[in-house]
């Protein structure tokens, strides 16, 4: 596998979260690294609601480059715990915090603990488009054929 761009990463209270590992991927081929909660006391999500946990790093990205923040399947389907954002987008000049909003779509309460993984990054490149105003666009055999349009 080929190295991809050097993210780094800031740890924003070292004193108090040393104990928590920054971003890591969990596997060889894993594709998004998790990411754990930096909270001092557990956090509960009531059913509906959207809470931002912090976690407790800021990080540089190189031009070019976003980062993805995406659920964790297990959370998703075992709790209804997911990203409200979903794909959340960092772009590459933001440097504050790192903050991962969650919705508890669940019918039950569900508890979050300091070190818990609550999401996952994902790296990707990415382009800024040419904006170009033109009068017609390209006919294709779709056109603006819209959801559904093929049938269910």
């Amino acid at each position: 596998m080929t190295s991809g761009p050097k993210i780094r990463f800031k740890r924003l209270r070292p004193d108090i979260d040393a104990d928590l590992p920054l971003p890591i991927y969990m596997t060889t081929h894993a594709a998004g690294m998790d990411i754990c909660a930096a909270i001092q006391d557990s956090r509960t999500i009531a059913p509906g609601e959207i809470v931002l946990i912090s976690s407790g790093f800021a990080l540089a990205i190189p031009q070019g480059f976003e980062i993805q923040i995406r659920p964790r399947s297990g959370l998703a389907i075992k709790h209804g715990i997911t990203i409200v954002n979903a794909p959340g987008t960092i772009d590459a000049d933001y440097r504050g915090e790192v903050k991962i909003g969650l919705i508890n779509q669940s019918s039950k309460a569900y508890t979050v603990q300091r070190g818990d993984r609550i999401a996952q990054m994902v790296v990707q490149r990415i382009y800024q488009a040419e904006i170009v105003a033109v009068k017609n666009l390209d006919p294709t055999k779709r056109n603006q054929g819209g959801f559904g349009h093929t049938g269910v």
